[in-house]
């Protein structure tokens, strides 16, 4: 059992999660977050807990916690492609800059280390579905290169550090996620799915809809996470959901469990958007008896639970 454990980006939505499991399971768990695209409101909860801390910090600034520290999760960065367009420098600092800090803290406490990467630094893939050996088909001088490249030299650091250093490290290749706790305005598919039809507004799907997606229920991708942690393994491990389905599909699936009126308005397909995005998982299923339980629809249902009840408050696009 990790008994101390860093999150950084932990007011995010993978991260405060993360915050609500480890503090579950007994550890004292301190959050660092600079508020660039987290939010108080998802670790408010935690604030009455004395097991629970939280600064507002830039993790590629020095960076120093007071005491021991067992396990650190490096969640800061910009991770919805609204997000790291309109903050792309400061998204390749905390992959780069950020991870460099993050890891020489790990190193300084002996702790074990764990990665957020991403299903993006296989780009737009050529292999279908990908597996972690799979290299990836990334333009590094594309607008989304300022994250996928992020994390593919974040990957890079940590592997250093874990063959020179002896450092304890995992990475996690997160595919596609989704459930409460996602930003309303956070710019990518489904949460705009979700607010259009709560809003009765047209959904917005760009090119024909026929790019595909996996998308993973919180739940699942955390318990992925936390298993991880629980091992020695320190190459990359896809963590998504394999069921595979097609954005258009996905957004009349929406349309009908909100039981909206709203129609669907085609746009231009964004630069570098991948056509193709399923994990194979055969790795996670082997070495953490690991394989997604909530099913699309549950998921989905229980996502519009806590849109609905935060709908009022998100702001307008426009």
């Amino acid at each position: 059992m990790h008994d101390r454990v860093l999150i950084t980006g932990g007011a995010g939505f993978i991260g405060s999660h993360l915050c609500a499991r480890f503090l579950k399971e007994g550890a004292e768990v301190t959050c660092i977050d600079n508020l660039s695209t987290g939010s108080l409101e998802n670790i408010a909860p935690f604030f009455e807990n004395e097991r629970f801390t939280f600064t507002k910090y830039d993790v590629t600034q020095y960076l120093h916690v007071e005491g021991g520290l067992d396990l650190i999760l490096h969640f800061a960065s910009p991770a919805s492609p609204a997000d790291y367009l309109e903050m792309p420098i400061q998204t390749l600092k905390v992959g780069s800059l950020g991870t460099h800090k993050v890891l020489g803290l790990a190193k300084s406490k002996k702790a074990r280390f764990l990665l957020a990467s991403t299903s993006e630094v296989y780009g737009d893939p050529l292999q279908h579905p990908q597996k972690e050996t799979y290299l990836g088909n990334v333009d590094p001088v594309g607008l989304r290169g300022v994250y996928d490249e992020a994390k593919r030299f974040a990957e890079a650091l940590v592997m250093a550090y874990h063959r020179n250093h002896g450092i304890r490290t995992h990475i996690a290749r997160i595919f596609n996620t989704y459930g409460p706790f996602m930003r309303m305005d956070d710019g990518r598919a489904l949460p705009n799915f979700i607010t259009q039809a709560l809003r009765g507004e047209p959904l917005t799907v760009y090119g024909d809809g026929s790019q595909t997606r996996s998308f993973c229920y919180i739940d699942d991708i955390v318990e992925g996470i936390f298993r991880l942690c629980q091992t020695d393994y320190a190459g990359p491990v896809n963590l998504g959901n394999p069921d595979e389905v097609s954005i258009i599909e996905m957004a009349r699936m929406v349309i009908s469990r909100v039981g909206s009126r709203s129609g669907i308005e085609f746009m231009e397909l964004p630069e570098g958007d991948p056509v193709v995005r399923q994990p194979d998982i055969t790795l996670a299923r082997s070495l953490l008896h690991w394989v997604p339980q909530v099913d699309r629809q549950t998921g989905l249902d229980r996502t519009l639970e806590y849109f609905r009840k935060h709908i009022e408050d998100a702001p307008r696009n426009g």
